[in-house]
């Protein structure tokens, strides 16, 4: 295929604790070792991998994601393969997130289920940029929840966006413009849960690559602007025992099996620890707040959106949880594999499902939540980590290695945060005392 196709290089690609995607690029003269899984790389230098003196690490591609990038380079095409990571000894390495979530999907399997699938949607902002083409705080338009031109001026981009993936292989469903200005959002098919993250990986690529041919900037920053909506990656998940949809009941008056219920409670159990990985960024919580279309509180329905779970309408085949809390910076092989570990534990301890909230919850009161039960999401990144730290479920699912270097990550990027001095705090403070 890369000599049919007149690819010169290969990229192979792998994403590291923080969930940035990084590639080792090759000529297409070293597929053949690369093809052998010979291709050794200095891990030490990638984030939250392995020490100086234990850096040597493999790539092991996987065929099924041989790609061929639609732009060309004057010196050709350029290629990808998805790697998992290998220690010398030709183990998986344990701080290799799509080899975490493998290691959670084994685990479904040891209970009867063959796939868990994953409609992730993504949002994100198109920013215009200057002349050093760096980002602005100027969006691009100002559209509205699916609006049309002139109004979303982002139409265009977006449109190539979207051919660019389905030349890709992407089958599309809908693209749109969210709510807030600048702000869209493509959804594409489901998939099992490796082959889900590897396509958010590969789209945050495409939006980025293709944005910047437009003179834009993509940013899946969870909330960039103050006091405008944030950008969330709502999850649709199921689980399959071969082509039986696990989480459907005929006889049951929501369609909802005892297995899709269990489920569910799993998620809403440990939602307050998974949310560190969820939503991961200092940035993430000022997205959870309340009057933003995001959830807050760890509730759910069928019926209504301001809960953290919902039941989309769809039965059969469709049945399926939507967990509406994820944002686009999470690392997204880290972030499936916390929520599967979380239902998967609902299912075994047959954990009971709480009452519905069919009513607003953002017009509750907090005596009104307290006496429904209805608790709330971290509301910073600091009470999150310590919410993982103490969730047993969660820290097996991501294993010693990621989740240490993940903690250890994010606490320095809090303690950052917490002693800088915000441009609010001199507004607020430097005339007033």
């Amino acid at each position: 295929m890369a000599e049919e196709e007149n690819v010169r290089f290969i990229r192979l690609q792998f994403t590291d604790l923080l969930g940035t995607i990084k590639n080792v690029e090759i000529p297409v003269s070293q597929l053949p070792k690369a093809l052998d899984n010979k291709m050794m790389f200095d891990g030490s230098s990638i984030e939250g991998f392995v020490r100086i003196e234990e850096s040597d690490m493999y790539l092991y591609p996987e065929l099924d994601t041989w790609m061929i990038f639609p732009w060309i380079t004057d010196e050709g095409k350029v290629a990808r393969l998805i790697c998992d990571v290998y220690n010398p000894d030709g183990t998986p390495f344990a701080g290799d997130p799509r080899g975490v979530l493998k290691r959670v999907l084994k685990q479904a399997q040891d209970m009867g289920f063959s796939t868990m699938n994953v409609g992730p949607e993504p949002e994100f902002f198109l920013f215009k940029t200057n002349e050093n083409l760096e980002p602005t705080l100027d969006v691009n338009d100002d559209g509205g929840y699916f609006d049309l031109a002139p109004l979303d001026l982002g139409e265009n981009c977006r449109r190539d966006i979207v051919l660019t993936l389905e030349k890709m292989g992407f089958e599309i469903e809908a693209s749109h413009h969210e709510v807030a200005p600048g702000q869209h959002e493509i959804d594409f098919k489901y998939a099992d849960a490796v082959t889900a993250a590897d396509y958010i990986q590969t789209f945050k690529l495409v939006v980025k690559t293709i944005a910047r041919k437009h003179g834009l900037h993509a940013t899946f920053m969870p909330k960039p602007i103050y006091g405008i909506n944030g950008s969330g990656m709502h999850c649709h998940l199921s689980l399959f025992r071969g082509n039986e949809n696990a989480f459907y009941d005929e006889n049951d008056p929501l369609g909802l099996s005892e297995t899709a219920k269990h489920f569910l409670a799993g998620l809403l159990k440990h939602a307050k620890a998974f949310a560190a990985i969820t939503n991961p960024t200092v940035n993430s919580y000022k997205r959870l707040v309340p009057g933003y279309e995001a959830p807050c509180y760890i509730a759910w329905s069928a019926k209504n959106r301001s809960p953290l779970i919902r039941i989309p309408a769809s039965r059969g085949l469709s049945t399926r949880v939507e967990l509406r809390n994820p944002d686009p910076a999470a690392n997204p092989y880290l972030a499936l594999a916390a929520m599967l570990a979380a239902g998967l534990d609902g299912i075994k301890n047959k954990l009971p499902l709480p009452e519905a909230t069919d009513r607003n919850i953002y017009v509750m009161n907090e005596q009104d939540r307290a006496e429904a039960g209805i608790e709330s999401l971290p509301s910073t990144l600091k009470e999150a980590i310590d919410e993982l730290k103490q969730d047993e479920v969660i820290v097996n699912a991501l294993g010693e290695h990621a989740f240490t270097h993940f903690v250890e990550a994010k606490e320095i990027e809090w303690d950052m945060f917490r002693t800088q001095v915000h441009p609010w705090e001199r507004d607020q403070y430097m005339t007033q005392y």
